[in-house]
């Protein structure tokens, strides 16, 4: 016993105490920052370096729903595009992943576009069915690690489940492609209403390095209200259950 004790003493606390404050390595790819004074051929050198099409030509704006956080425009621009460590990046707005030059306003939910009963009836617990629509098992991952002992949703009564009908509503990872497209369907059928969507990750929430491929199928998008966004290439632990904690009211 008293060896046992030594070792727990030894590991020290394992778990995060405070998930809003959490501070993490600056080396993580979060907000990123746009200077002003971005001139018009930098902005075409930054578009024309990004793999996936989020930086706009003509703005100069970064897209969150698309990067998949290479940083490339970053290195390639050094003091006029900077990735921040913010991880408190989801939002239920989704023009409110697109970062402009000269923004420096953290990324936030606009609290008229949640709907009542999603707060009303998920904020004591939540449980959630994680659908991987063609998944490369990154976003997966990291959704699994928000229940682990260092992060542990679970604290807030959020949960993922084995089956549908005993979920609140859908977590999608990967692009939806189109062999899984009718699996997404039916799963998001079997959840009793009301229900939530929840997009988790880059591919998810624009198709990621995959959009406009003939392989995908993103029609339940068009059809259905999405409560969620969390971008990310993977999607933090730390965004996606700071992003369900705003969604849901709960302030710590």
């Amino acid at each position: 016993m008293l060896k046992e004790l030594k070792i727990l003493k030894h590991h020290g606390k394992q778990y995060i105490s405070d998930l809003r404050r959490q501070k993490i390595s600056p080396l993580f790819r979060g907000r990123p920052v746009i200077s002003e004074s971005i001139s018009e051929e930098e902005i075409r050198s930054a578009a024309a370096v990004c793999p996936v099409r989020a930086v706009d030509k003509s703005s100069g704006s970064i897209d969150l729903g698309k990067c998949v956080f290479c940083k490339e425009c970053a290195f390639l621009l050094p003091g006029k595009i900077e990735f921040t460590n913010d991880y408190h990046i989801a939002s239920n707005d989704r023009n409110s992943l697109i970062i402009k030059p000269g923004d420096h306003n953290l990324i936030k939910l606009d609290e008229k576009k949640v709907r009542q009963e999603v707060r009303d009836l998920f904020k004591g617990a939540l449980k959630l069915r994680q659908v991987s629509a063609g998944g490369d098992n990154s976003c997966e991952m990291e959704l699994a690690a928000s229940g682990n002992v260092n992060f542990d949703m679970g604290r807030y009564g959020i949960e993922f489940v084995a089956s549908p009908r005993h979920a609140d509503g859908v977590v999608i990872t990967g692009p939806i492609s189109e062999n899984m497209s009718r699996a997404l369907e039916i799963t998001y059928d079997a959840i009793p209403e009301p229900r939530i969507i929840i997009l988790a990750g880059t591919d998810a929430i624009s198709g990621g390095i995959f959009a406009g491929s003939t392989a995908l199928d993103r029609s339940f998008l068009e059809k259905h209200h999405i409560d969620l966004y969390v971008p990310g290439n993977p999607a933090h632990p730390l965004t996606f259950i700071n992003g369900i904690m705003d969604l849901l009211g709960i302030k710590k």
